[in-house]
């Protein structure tokens, strides 16, 4: 297989990998609450939610695609 070939299929690889990633969709395991999206509508939620669970151990986690 020549040079070319494999890094085209390489590029082909990694697009599909991102193409899933980004669109494929999320599930969460049985009993967890669905995943949600932080924008400036849902805001004010989250700052009520955190706030409101001063007395348990309380994580955000950010993940960005980029």
């Amino acid at each position: 297989m020549s040079r070319r070939k494999i890094i085209v299929l390489g590029l082909v690889a990694v697009a599909v990998f991102f193409l899933f990633y980004l669109y494929g969709g999320s599930a969460t395991p049985a009993g967890q609450q669905p995943l949600g999206r932080l924008d400036s509508a849902t805001l004010a939620s989250l700052k009520d939610s955190f706030n409101g669970s001063a007395r348990s151990a309380r994580l955000i986690v950010l993940v960005s695609p980029t």
